[in-house]
């Protein structure tokens, strides 16, 4: 194990520390070992980000404090200038690939990652009322699939939505992949987790927020809306969508489409609604 300071002026405007690892074993990247089975555990106090883009938008949001960086040693010099924009003491280890693999458990291409610290959450209540008086929310029930939770915060992010609500039965927005298919958004935009639904109906009713959900059977076209000043887009799992009790009590919506098919992937439809009701609609 070997630790070098940069010596080229190039270097020192990126990073203070740059640290080589030749051993897998090196307690210095315990944190990045079978990050597969760490990326299972929400309850965890950080998570992994990967790829280039994902440590540009982390480095330069600054909402996650950063421990470190691990970077594929041939891929260094290349990420001079995303490193350039973390904290000037955070450690970068630089390993080769063999000792990436063994340390990730799996053989990580990219090697790309950085380890970042969780910040509390404010309930959806205190998170409303930090939004504007013209909003739009992103409310997510049940979806438990890393990729379109990933998609839809992109979607959020490209139609400037303000928030993004999600309930209890969601998957974990900061989970590894749906960070890299998010392409950073999910470290943008603000985002929560809350009870039920029907809890977060009420939340978003209480803040003036006029809900509206998603389904393929809406009484509503979703063409022919007016948005409203405040507006939360419900979205529910393809499978079963939104609860037949939360449909039953508020104004629902439905995408116009073939006859001949069922429905569209909860991500792409999450792009029409929010391009049809966000602010670029205004």
């Amino acid at each position: 194990m070997e630790e070098r300071q940069p010596t080229r002026p190039d270097q020192r405007c990126c990073v203070s520390r740059i640290i080589t690892i030749d051993d897998p074993a090196d307690p210095r990247i315990e944190d990045y070992r079978n990050i597969r089975d760490r990326d299972m555990a929400r309850s965890g106090q950080t998570f992994i980000a990967e790829g280039k883009v994902v440590l540009s938008v982390l480095f330069g949001a600054k909402r996650f404090p950063v421990r470190s960086a691990l970077i594929l040693a041939n891929r260094l010099e290349g990420l001079r200038d995303v490193l350039a924009k973390a904290p000037p003491d955070m450690p970068v280890y630089v390993a080769p690939q063999a000792v990436i693999d063994a340390v990730a458990g799996f053989h990580l291409h990219r090697g790309v990652l950085a380890l970042a610290e969780r910040v509390p959450l404010p309930s959806p209540t205190e998170l409303l009322a930090r939004l504007p008086e013209q909003a739009l929310v992103v409310v997510l029930v049940g979806i438990a699939n890393h990729d379109n939770v990933g998609a839809i915060f992109r979607n959020a992010a490209a139609f400037e939505a303000d928030a993004v609500l999600l309930d209890e039965t969601c998957c974990d927005p900061l989970y590894r992949k749906a960070i890299r298919v998010s392409v950073g958004a999910a470290l943008q935009i603000p985002f929560t987790r809350g009870a039920n639904a029907a809890t977060l109906a009420d939340e978003l009713m209480t803040a003036g927020f006029e809900p509206i959900a998603l389904s393929p059977a809406g009484n509503e076209n979703l063409s022919k809306l007016t948005p409203p000043p405040r507006c939360a887009i419900l979205l529910g799992t393809e499978g079963e969508g939104l609860p037949p009790a939360l449909l039953a009590r508020l104004r629902t919506a439905r995408i116009a489409m073939s006859p001949s098919f069922d429905s569209l992937n909860v991500a792409a439809a999450s792009a029409i609604a929010l391009h049809r009701l966000g602010r670029f609609a205004w």
